[in-house]
């Protein structure tokens, strides 16, 4: 696979040399794949927003590089303003950042800042809205009069305007109802099948990062301990859950049987794995009678 994002080495201290000094990342080395899905968690305070606002230069990493298909996102003033239309992100809670008078007005703030042409722009805006569930008859109402679930749709939807080769997503379901998360996890999705964009999401939902994730990586005390797939990564269901993760009730459940002595796969997180799991110790007791 294709790099498109590079982490190599890095550090972040907060307020550093005085006594409120706070190491967030510690000499973090990540990959980030083109066109793959990958899931941050951790626990609050573990590192994750730190980690995101260097993806797009938000921030400026004490110590290390952040490299964007090869080249150091520092390099250049002008390198670091255009990363920020090719890394989108979009923060928790973003409908708190809506300001425009209309909903179009709002998703078209990024493709104008792009200067891009009106023609242009209004195809981005009408694009962006459909991939995140939003009707053209939105499109002219002020974002105040909707309900949370749509200003969220709304904010995503300006950050796909830019159509940025690498979307990230700070807990973009947080809040939500079960319905209304897993309807923004369909349109997120949509967007990257359709353009083969990268997906990078922080969610405090183990179930959802593990059915949706091609990699997993886990953050802890501004370290990644264990980065792979979800399989890999559930693999060690105990160590997660005495870093302070909930992982997925299958996880636990399975690694639980595991430790009973029963002969089962502990990487299973899904129902599905759960069924298939059972069924395959089913047919081995069977076939050793």
């Amino acid at each position: 696979m294709e790099p498109i994002i590079e982490i190599k080495n890095l550090t972040h201290i907060y307020s550093p040399n005085t006594p409120f000094q706070q190491v967030a990342l510690d000499r973090v080395d990540l990959t980030i794949y083109r066109g793959e899905y990958l899931g941050i968690i951790g626990r609050t305070g573990s590192g994750k927003s730190t980690l995101i606002q260097h993806l797009n230069g938000l921030i400026r990493p004490t110590q290390g590089q952040v490299l964007f298909e090869g080249q150091d996102i520092w390099s250049s003033k002008e390198l670091t303003h255009n990363i920020r239309f090719q890394v989108g992100l979009v923060f928790q809670y973003p409908e708190y950042q809506l300001f425009e008078e209309t909903v179009y007005k709002d998703i078209a703030f990024g493709p104008r800042n792009m200067k891009l042409e009106e023609g242009e722009i209004d195809r981005r805006v009408r694009q962006a809205a459909s991939f995140a569930g939003l009707s053209d008859a939105v499109l002219s109402r002020s974002p105040f009069e909707l309900s949370g679930g749509q200003k969220r749709r709304v904010a995503i939807a300006g950050v796909i305007a830019m159509e940025p080769k690498v979307l990230v997503l700070d807990e973009p379901t947080a809040g939500l109802d079960p319905a209304g998360a897993a309807s923004i996890l369909a349109n997120i999705d949509a967007y990257r099948r359709a353009n083969g964009a990268t997906i990078v999401i922080v969610s405090h939902s183990m179930e959802d990062v593990a059915r949706l994730s091609d990699r997993l990586a886990v953050v802890s005390h501004g370290t990644l301990p264990y980065v792979g797939t979800p399989r890999e990564v559930f693999s060690h269901g105990e160590e997660l859950e005495a870093l302070g993760l909930a992982v997925p009730t299958m996880n636990r459940v399975f690694t639980r049987l595991r430790a009973m002595g029963a002969p089962v796969d502990p990487a299973v997180y899904t129902v599905e794995q759960a069924k298939a799991s059972f069924l395959a110790a089913w047919r081995q007791r069977k076939e050793g009678k």
